[in-house]
C-alpha cells in the first residue's frame, strides 16, 4: 500500500464517528445524483482511489501501449483474411467490419480493465471494452460526494487532489476524429446512439451537454429510431446525423440486426461518420484473448509487443472437447486458477470463476459450457488493500479487490474508473462497489 493511503486510513482510524458521520453526507448526495443505472444507484466506500504522480504516468504507458498493439490488430484483421478465420465472427459481423469507416481511427474510445498492482506497477488484464465503454459519470459524481467526508478534507490539507475530466477531453477528441473523416461537415450534427432501455441515459446527458458546451448539436437518439432517407441519416426529431457516438455494443446490434437497417445503409453507404466503428468488436470480443495467447499469430507486432503480450494477458483457450491446448482433467481438478467467459458479453454476464464455487458447481459449469461459445482463461487474483464501508453496520476495514478501468480516447489515456470487491470477483452480478478516483498531483 502507497504512503498516500496509508496516511489517509490513519485519518479514518483516528476519526472513526466523524468518517462515519460525513458518509452518511456522502451516500445522501449519491442517491439524490445521477449516479445510478436503472434503478441502482452506486455504492462506495470511504478511501477512494489514489493515485500519486508516478502511478498516474504507469496507467498512462500501459494504456497507450496497450492502444497501440489493440489498433494494430484490428488493422491486422481487416488486412489478412488467415487471420480473420481465427476469431469465427459470423459472416454479417465479418462484412460490417470489414466495411471501410473512413476514419484514421480505428479505435476511438476504449477502456482497458488490468489488475493493477499498486506496490510494484506490475499488472495483468481483465477485459477490453470498446462498444458501450461507460462509467465516466460515475466517476465524475462519485469525486463530488467523496468531498464531503471528513477524512477527503483532512487529507486535501497536505495534499492538492484532482479527478480525470472525462466528458469536455472526450469532445474534443471526437472533434479531433471527426477533423479526420473524409466527408466532414462544417457543423455537424451528432447522434448519441445506444439501445435505450439498455444504456445509461443519465450519462448520455452528460456527454450531450459536453457538446453543447464545444458548440456542437447533438441528441440522445434511440438507435433503432434512426431514420434514413434521401442518403442522410436522420433521428426521429428529424435532426440530419452527421456523426454518431456509439453506445450500442456490437453484440445487441447483431442481435437486432433486422430492426436496425436504415443505421446499417447509413454506414454502408458512408452517409455517416460513425465514431466507434463496428471493427472495435475484434478486441472488444473475449476471442480476442485466445487469438493472441497463441505466439504464432502475433507475426504483426514487434518483439518488445510480443514479450509484453505474454507478460499481461492471460493464457485464454476456446473451450472445445477437442481442444489439445489445455488439459481438461487439469482443470476440472484445480477450479481456482481459471474461469471462463462467454466470447461476446457484457456487464459480466455468463462469466464464472472457478473460486466462486465448490468443485461440484465448477466441474458442472465447465461440462455445461463446453462447445457453447465459451473461453477457459487464467484466473488472475486481484490486487488488494484496506478499506472501510461504513453502510454496514459492523464496519471495520477489511482487505478489498481492486479493478482499474484506464479510459483512452482517441489513443490517448484520459482517466480510470476504480471498482473493488470484498471477494476476488469484481463484478456487477455480485459485490462490485465502485470508488472516486483520486490524483495526488
Amino acid at each position: 500500500m502507497s504512503v498516500q493511503n496509508k496516511k489517509y486510513e490513519k485519518i479514518v482510524r483516528g476519526n472513526i464517528e466523524k468518517c462515519r458521520e460525513t458518509y452518511k453526507e456522502q451516500t445522501k448526495y449519491i442517491l439524490s445524483s445521477t449516479a445510478q443505472y436503472h434503478g441502482r444507484y452506486v455504492k462506495t466506500l470511504c478511501i477512494p482511489k489514489l493515485f500519486d504522480k508516478k502511478q498516474c504516468e504507469r496507467l498512462k504507458h500501459i494504456a497507450e501501449y496497450t492502444q497501440n498493439i489493440l489498433v494494430k490488430t484490428i488493422k491486422h484483421y481487416i488486412e489478412n483474411e488467415d487471420f480473420r478465420k481465427k476469431f469465427m465472427f459470423e459472416p454479417e459481423l465479418e462484412r460490417l467490419i470489414l466495411t471501410d469507416s473512413d476514419l484514421k481511427c480505428v479505435l476511438p474510445v476504449s477502456r482497458i480493465d488490468i489488475f493493477f498492482n499498486e506496490d510494484n506497477g506490475d499488472f495483468k488484464f481483465c477485459e477490453i471494452n470498446t462498444d458501450g465503454t461507460s462509467a465516466m459519470n460515475e466517476d465524475r459524481e462519485l469525486n463530488i460526494a467523496v468531498k464531503k467526508t471528513f477524512a477527503y478534507q483532512e487529507f486535501s490539507k497536505k495534499y492538492t487532489l484532482s479527478s480525470f475530466e472525462l466528458f469536455d477531453s472526450f469532445v474534443e477528441e471526437f472533434k479531433n476524429i471527426y477533423n479526420g473523416y473524409k466527408y466532414k461537415k462544417e457543423n455537424p450534427n451528432v447522434a448519441i446512439t445506444d439501445f435505450l432501455e439498455l444504456g445509461t441515459t443519465n450519462e448520455f446527458e452528460q456527454f450531450r451537454l459536453a457538446f453543447e458546451r464545444a458548440g456542437i448539436n447533438a441528441e440522445i437518439c434511440e438507435i433503432k429510431d434512426l431514420v434514413y432517407r434521401d442518403n442522410a441519416l436522420y433521428s426521429k426529431s428529424g435532426m440530419r446525423v452527421d456523426a454518431i457516438y456509439r453506445r450500442a455494443v456490437t453484440c445487441d446490434i447483431m442481435k437486432n440486426i433486422n430492426e436496425l437497417s436504415d443505421f446499417i445503409r447509413a454506414i454502408e453507404n458512408h452517409s455517416v461518420c460513425l465514431v466507434g466503428p463496428i471493427s472495435t468488436q475484434v478486441v472488444h470480443s473475449k476471442v480476442f484473448f485466445e487469438v493472441i495467447s497463441d505466439e504464432n499469430n502475433l507475426t504483426y507486432l514487434t518483439d518488445e509487443e510480443k514479450n509484453f503480450v505474454k507478460s499481461h494477458f492471460p493464457k485464454t483457450y476456446h473451450l472445445t472437447k477437442d481442444n489439445k491446448l489445455f488439459d481438461l482433467q487439469e482443470v476440472l481438478n484445480n477450479k481456482d486458477k481459471w474461469i471462463i467467459k462467454p466470447f461476446d458479453s457484457y456487464g459480466s454476464k455468463g462469466v464464472f470463476a472457478g473460486v466462486e464455487g465448490n468443485n461440484q458447481e465448477w466441474k458442472e459449469h465447465i461440462l455445461q459450457s463446453i462447445d457453447k461459445g465459451y473461453v477457459l482463461q487464467e484466473f488472475c487474483k486481484p490486487y488488494e488493500n484496506l478499506n472501510i464501508d461504513f453502510a454496514k453496520d459492523n464496519s471495520e476495514f477489511l482487505n478489498y479487490s481492486n479493478l482499474s478501468g484506464l479510459f483512452v480516447y482517441n489513443n490517448k489515456f484520459k482517466g480510470v474508473y476504480s471498482r473493488v470487491s470484498a471477494t476476488e470477483i469484481i463484478s456487477t452480478q455480485y459485490s462490485e462497489i465502485a470508488l472516486a478516483t483520486v490524483k495526488i498531483l
